[in-house]
């Protein structure tokens, strides 16, 4: 359908139809025209999967089996795979299942900086590093939508902690925003081609996201050409006017009273009104609508020529394996424990609760209904077979804690009481009979964790091998709310030291989406394996790892400081602030806070391990163009595998400016292959660097900057281990202000 045929479609609306066009008609459904053949637009959660369906008019699930679905791995442990190709191939499985589910709108992928590693959505994240997170979103997007399904990339934008998400209004440099919080957006829509966007709960400098002009006209439309749909998050509108004038397509809401919602009769009243201009008003409508039919024709929803799909096609769950594999991240192996020999361990000891959980159905709006998941336990049961005897021990007591999504209670509706959540904090305190009930459960679980730890203790003394398997749960990785710290729950600071002191050997294994404190038993500890929400082969890829069928190769997208105290968030900026949020940090969050300022943490942004070693030399750089357009330049430099067998490294080139004009970070990210190497194997591997590689936002031009001058390309095994450097000049600057894009 050409443009001129959506421009007649659009003048055969009412103006009726139009509005209910651009408001949720179901809770994840727009009203369509039936007339003129405009199907509703059917969107779903999330992330890791295509939610299961509820009734239309109520959060209450149809409790029908079609909808358990694939169950893929979080956005932090994709994320740690490094491999676009990966990254691509998940998509791909999300769009064709969403596709096979009916929908027309998958949310995800989030993309959000991981700004503090206390944000309770990180496992929906990409990362602390802008350039790891554009570079693996692009992929994603493109898989998603080869299935004539729209992605929708959240949130935009600075939407980086849960804590009073729906008001709080966030203070941010223009410079950090464009280098820090905005590349994996524009590369999404730039790139990926993006068809969809949804605003942010938060506020920017006083507005909300999801009708702010600044955010969704100027950038996303004018400078970035977005053509798609922006959405708002569920009850992320506040204002009609707003809405109306500032770039938002499309509500959607938690509640079933459609009508009234902003874009829907407050909308037509503040026209019948003459609070607006009419034909101002109807102009942005028609705008909305164009915006609407645009995707809904590029996905063949009007032509009737869209592809068929499926789910569940177990063919998928290969890829879904590999992105598990290479998720996993050691940490630690430094007596060489692992991998563990199947032949020598006749009795395994399994010691944890995150061992024999199913972690799918949690995290809010992110939960699967799983068509299965591999726990673990399940996982080294299916490894081992009938060869070993596999104890089980849960090592402490895990009770619910009252998780905010857990849809139980008179309103049926977590999701709708996930956004009072304000209101019930500000509360005050706890009536009586709670607080008995309180203390008696705290009572319970400190008797239950005594019980547990002494029985896990007395197993660990005459098993060949013990695993241990904690971390955290959806419990705390959870949207809706932010951890207060780094801690481990349950006692599980005790439980590890006393398993480390009667069993040394003992293999670590945490599983989170985030990062916790470790330093109780950290120094104690030979072994550590991180592993996350890997998805429903998780449990059999952490298995290979342990056991040596696979060599590890996952690499942290995000630095694990020592504690949540640290975190330039705090000791620069705040978090998570009040009324509003001050990102006092600017640009120098994650590793580029660390690095330039020499704090020292318990593992660097991009580190991992492996069963083999690998020599990275020889970093040579050739400049291409060095122009007042654009720059570009040549790198290249040999890697080799010199262990004893075949494995994958990340080979990661920060560029650093000799001497910077501005304040900037020591080094940054702008490039990084993952590359596998059989034992002996030598490859020469050539990176070409952009332009965008050594630029800086120059607030006063508006726009990116290069400045003349010497640039240092250190080629690095993570941001804590460079091994070679070389050095380029560039003889004259590059400026590029800001484009508007006319669409």
């Amino acid at each position: 359908m050409t443009k001129d045929k959506i421009k007649e479609l659009i003048s055969q609306l009412t103006l009726q139809e139009k509005i209910d066009m651009i408001h949720g008609n179901g809770l994840f459904a727009t009203k369509g025209v039936e007339r003129l053949g405009i199907p509703p637009f059917i969107t779903s959660d999330g992330p890791r999967g295509v939610r299961k369906d509820f009734e239309n008019d109520k959060w209450k699930d149809i409790g029908l089996s079609y909808d358990y679905v694939s169950y893929l791995p979080c956005n932090s442990a994709l994320a740690a795979t490094w491999n676009r190709e990966l990254a691509y191939a998940t998509g791909k499985i999300l769009g064709k299942e969403a596709r096979g589910r009916g929908k027309d709108m998958i949310l995800a992928p989030g993309i959000n900086i991981m700004r503090s590693p206390l944000c309770g959505r990180s496992f929906e994240y990409m990362g602390e590093d802008p350039y790891l997170a554009s570079e693996m979103v692009v992929p994603v997007v493109q898989g998603i939508e080869e299935n004539d399904v729209s992605s929708c990339v959240k949130h935009f934008a600075v939407n980086n902690q849960e804590t009073r998400r729906l008001d709080v209004d966030v203070e941010v440099s223009e410079r950090a925003l464009r280098e820090i919080y905005l590349p994996g957006f524009e590369a999404a829509v730039k790139k990926g081609k993006a068809k969809g966007i949804m605003g942010a709960y938060n506020k920017l400098r006083g507005t909300h996201c999801c009708h702010n002009d600044y955010l969704l006209n100027d950038i996303l439309r004018k400078e970035w050409g977005f053509k798609g749909i922006t959405v708002s998050d569920w009850g992320g509108v506040h204002d009609t006017k707003e809405a109306l004038m500032n770039g938002l397509d499309m509500e959607m809401s938690v509640t079933d009273n459609y009508d009234e919602y902003y874009m829907a009769s407050p909308l037509l009243e503040l026209i019948e009104s003459g609070a607006v201009d009419r034909k101002t008003a109807c102009t942005k409508i028609d705008e909305k609508v164009r915006h609407i039919l645009y995707v809904m024709n590029e996905l063949h929803m009007l032509d009737g020529e869209r592809s068929a799909s499926t789910y569940n096609d177990y063919q998928d769950k290969a890829a879904l394996r590999q992105t598990a594999r290479e998720s996993v991240v050691l940490l630690k192996n430094e007596k060489n424990i692992l991998p563990l020999d199947k032949k020598k361990v006749k009795k395994l000891l399994v010691v944890g609760e995150n061992a024999n959980r199913q972690h799918a159905p949690g995290g809010g709006s992110a939960e699967i209904k799983a068509l299965y998941e591999i726990t673990p336990l399940m996982g080294l049961h299916m490894l081992l077979g009938g060869n070993a005897e596999i104890v089980y021990q849960p090592g402490y007591f895990n009770e619910d804690v009252g998780n905010i999504w857990a849809n139980t209670g008179d309103s049926e509706n977590g999701q709708a009481d996930s956004l009072n959540q304000d209101a019930e904090a500000t509360q005050s305190s706890p009536e009586p009979e709670k607080k008995i009930k309180s203390e008696e459960k705290q009572k319970h679980q400190k008797e239950m964790n005594e019980k547990y730890q002494k029985e896990a203790i007395e197993a660990a003394k005459d098993a060949d091998a013990v695993i241990y398997v904690g971390g955290l749960t959806h419990d705390y990785d959870t949207e809706g709310q932010d951890r207060t710290d780094m801690k481990l729950p349950y006692e599980q600071d005790r439980l590890i030291s006393e398993l480390l002191e009667v069993r040394p050997d003992t293999v670590v294994v945490l599983e989170a989406g985030s990062p916790v404190d470790m330093s109780a038993w950290i120094d104690g500890a030979d072994t550590l394996i991180y592993s996350w929400y890997a998805g429903m082969e998780g449990g059999i890829a952490l298995a290979e790892v342990i056991f040596g069928d696979v060599n590890p190769s996952g690499r942290l997208p995000e630095t694990f400081p020592i504690s949540e105290r640290e975190c330039p968030a705090v000791v620069l900026g705040e978090f998570p602030g009040g009324d509003q949020v001050h990102y006092g940090e600017d640009i120098f969050v994650g590793y580029r806070y660390y690095d330039t300022y020499d704090v020292p943490t318990a593992f660097p942004f991009g580190y991992g391990l492996s069963y083999t070693d690998f020599v990275m030399t020889g970093i040579r750089a050739e400049v291409l163009e060095d122009c007042a357009d654009s720059k570009s330049v040549k790198v290249s430099f040999d890697i080799s595998n010199i262990g004893r067998r075949a494995g994958a490294t990340v080979a990661q080139i920060y560029v650093a400016d000799k001497y910077p004009k501005v304040k900037k970070p020591a080094k940054e990210l702008k490039a990084f292959e993952k590359l596998y190497l059989e034992p002996g194997e030598t490859r020469e591997v050539t990176l070409i660097l952009e332009n965008d590689a050594f630029t800086y936002y120059d607030e006063e031009l508006h726009g990116f900057k290069v400045n003349a001058g010497s640039y240092m390309l250190l080629l690095a095994k993570n941001a804590d281990e460079v091994v070679d450097v070389t050095e380029i000049e560039f003889r004259c600057s590059t400026v590029s202000c800001a484009e508007k894009v006319q669409i």
